[in-house]
């Protein structure tokens, strides 16, 4: 473990102010490889994204490991011998947070000849502001008749899961300002031999791909002023960026609260994400989220329960601690010539106007390892429309079908060395970082246009750039 332990043990050796950065167009260039603060972690292979915070305690790693062991593993059918690990399904669509979240990474859409694991459907029907109010207050949307919140496409043998998820792809070309095409696809994404009855003919279906799990503590640890200060929501400025804050609700405070976890910014806290994710891909209930995705019609109380809840507090617990203590990888090739110039144009483009370098984490109660950090996430946590190409049509609280929450860039370059598989953007479509810039629309469409007319050399630098991350 020593060697995870140098980078902040050389950065507090020599003295590092709060921010190691120059400036260009009006935002910070990063020069120091700290990504994650004391906790980042000097990392670059396949299992880049599941080591500790560096700056771990050797007690706090002891948790972390079984958060780890109970997020790795798989759940079973109750009633089991493994009665810590029971009460799976009957529905769901992986049986561990693992079979997602390949190597705490992200997943990948499905292939020809392969069930969907890591990539989702969200599913809801449109709803009334007024008859409907209570449910989007509480929910987000409207859940689909029948079907819920959530395509699920596993069950236990004695169940039928809830149908199949097939995505086709559509071939599309970009033509660059110089001549270059670019090949894009498109999915298409369609559901099959649903078990029970008709779906709704109005049904909204958001694809969603696993995102990778690295420092999400510490964004959890921005203080909520810092983003809210960020956010113009009328673009009062005039910049043609738009962002806002989600405005969600909040399961252990009953109220409503900001939101910065999830494609759409849907939830407020780590732990809230992750009981969650136990309750609509797992079937798992537990204090936060004593109900699954599972409707009336589908009688899944004939099954037998894990327990009330299947989730004890406990593993709850350790595995939200796993989730928030997930350390960062350091940055690679600073100071390469074609890396420093793409971080100028990643800035001069105006992709730093969305996905801002820098920030300083607040005090976090009993985790000095979250508290006053200076990190290197590049987003903002805020929701911004990214035109019709990127669009699934489906609310959730105040983001529109259009909206997207910004998603934190650290770590990107080595996504695909952590799953050779991953794909980029909200539904994997993306292959390549070119591919993602070039799907953006909306309020990124500038910032794309710009790259579109970039020399080869510098698109070039600004992918670099990226890899570095």
């Amino acid at each position: 473990m020593k060697r995870h332990r140098l980078l902040p043990a050389l950065a507090l050796a020599l003295g590092a102010a709060p921010v190691l950065a120059d400036s260009h167009a009006g935002y910070p260039i990063q020069t120091t490889p700290m990504t994650g603060g004391e906790g980042t972690v000097e990392q670059s292979d396949t299992n880049a994204y599941s080591l500790p915070q560096a700056n771990l305690s050797m007690t706090k790693r002891l948790d972390f490991s079984v958060g780890n062991s109970f997020f790795r593993n798989p759940w079973v059918e109750a009633p089991a011998s493994t009665d810590a690990r029971d009460g799976l399904g009957p529905l769901f669509n992986t049986n561990s947070c693992q079979g997602c979240h390949l190597k705490d990474g992200r997943g990948n859409p499905p292939s020809a000849d392969a069930p969907s694991v890591s990539l989702f459907l969200r599913l809801a029907v449109p709803a009334d502001p007024d008859t409907d109010a209570e449910i989007l207050r509480v929910h987000g949307f409207k859940p689909a008749p029948v079907y819920g919140s959530q395509l699920q496409t596993s069950a236990l043998p004695a169940a039928r899961p809830e149908a199949d998820l097939i995505v086709e792809w559509q071939p599309l070309t970009r033509t660059l300002a110089d001549g270059t095409q670019v090949a894009l696809r498109q999915p298409r994404y369609r559901i099959e031999n649903p078990n029970y009855g008709p779906l709704p003919d109005n049904l909204l279906m958001s694809p969603r791909v696993a995102p990778q799990m690295i420092g999400m503590g510490l964004l959890e640890a921005i203080p909520i002023d810092t983003l809210a200060a960020q956010a113009d929501p009328d673009d009062r400025d005039g910049d043609g960026i738009s962002g806002k804050l989600n405005q969600v609700w909040d399961l252990a405070s009953q109220q409503t609260v900001p939101g910065r976890f999830g494609w759409k910014a849907g939830e407020p806290s780590v732990h809230q994400q992750s009981m969650g994710a136990f309750a609509g891909d797992m079937g798992l209930t537990s204090t936060l989220k004593p109900t699954t995705d599972c409707t009336p019609e589908q009688q899944c109380e004939r099954f037998a329960s894990g327990g009330e809840p299947e989730v004890s507090d406990k593993v709850a617990s350790f595995v939200t601690f796993y989730a928030k203590s997930l350390a960062v990888p350091a940055r690679r090739n600073l100071d390469a010539p074609s890396v420093r110039r793409g971080a100028e144009l990643f800035n001069e483009s105006g992709c730093a106007a969305c996905h801002r370098p820098t920030y300083q984490t607040g005090e976090v109660a009993e985790r000095p390892d979250l508290s006053h950090q200076t990190i290197w996430p590049y987003t903002d946590l805020l929701l911004h429309d990214m035109g019709p190409g990127l669009a699934d049509g489906r609310p959730e609280f105040l983001a529109d079908g259009n909206e997207w929450r910004t998603p934190p860039l650290w770590g990107i370059g080595l996504a695909q060395v952590v799953n050779p598989l991953a794909g980029y953007l909200h539904d994997g479509r993306a292959r390549t970082l070119e591919e993602a810039i070039l799907w953006h629309g909306g309020e990124a469409q500038a910032a794309a246009d710009r790259y579109s007319r970039l020399p080869a050399e510098d698109r070039q630098a600004l992918i670099d750039f990226l890899q570095s991350l």
